[in-house]
């Protein structure tokens, strides 16, 4: 298995890079996330996936092992192929795949194109466990809490309340109850402020 390739950048485009191994050019299929985040310079290491068919070879690169992990369980679902997997880590950043799965956002998911509402609650049915498993829980409740507390600052600001000062009893409201609805960070600040 290629796991990783170190080299030369040849060609690069949104959707595939070219790398120089010791004259040999190797073709990786990317995602625009890791696009973006291709560095300027010439020397390169991209983390990689073979995918094996009847017809093909074809090799995936990602910029960091996260988002091929992510890659790798995405294709493992029955119905998710390499070309939705990596259109949909183009859509979303790794963080945002995990945070929609382990929050079940089924919505989200559906989003991407390609992605049906079967296919995306056997995405979520199939990966949650393995992504509260493998991934830090507490990085995708934080990013989870700060929505909350945006949405609940936002709404408590059109009431007329000081944004700072409904901040810092937003924060201590989460303190207390980490994993807090919107509704409920609302009625607890109101009742504060």
């Amino acid at each position: 298995m290629i796991t990783q390739i170190k080299g030369r950048l040849v060609e690069k485009t949104p959707t595939y890079v070219v790398i120089d191994c010791s004259g040999v050019g190797y073709l990786l299929h990317i995602s625009l996330h890791t696009f973006s985040l291709l560095p300027e310079s010439e020397a390169i290491t991209l983390y990689s996936h073979l995918s094996i068919k009847e017809d093909a070879h074809t090799l995936y690169g990602f910029i960091d092992k996260t988002e091929r992990e992510i890659f790798r369980l995405l294709i493992s679902v029955s119905g998710v192929g390499p070309s939705i997997a990596r259109t949909m880590l183009s859509s979303m950043s790794s963080e945002e795949i995990q945070q929609a799965i382990a929050s079940e956002n089924i919505a989200l998911i559906q989003s991407v194109k390609g992605i049906g509402a079967k296919t995306a609650q056997r995405v979520i049915i199939d990966l949650k466990d393995k992504i509260l498993k493998t991934f830090d829980l507490d990085s995708i409740s934080v990013a989870q809490n700060n929505t909350h507390k945006n949405e609940a600052l936002s709404a408590l600001e059109v009431l007329g309340f000081n944004k700072k000062q409904s901040d810092k009893v937003l924060n201590a409201i989460l303190k207390e109850q980490p994993e807090a609805s919107v509704e409920l960070l609302i009625k607890s600040a109101l009742k504060s402020l």
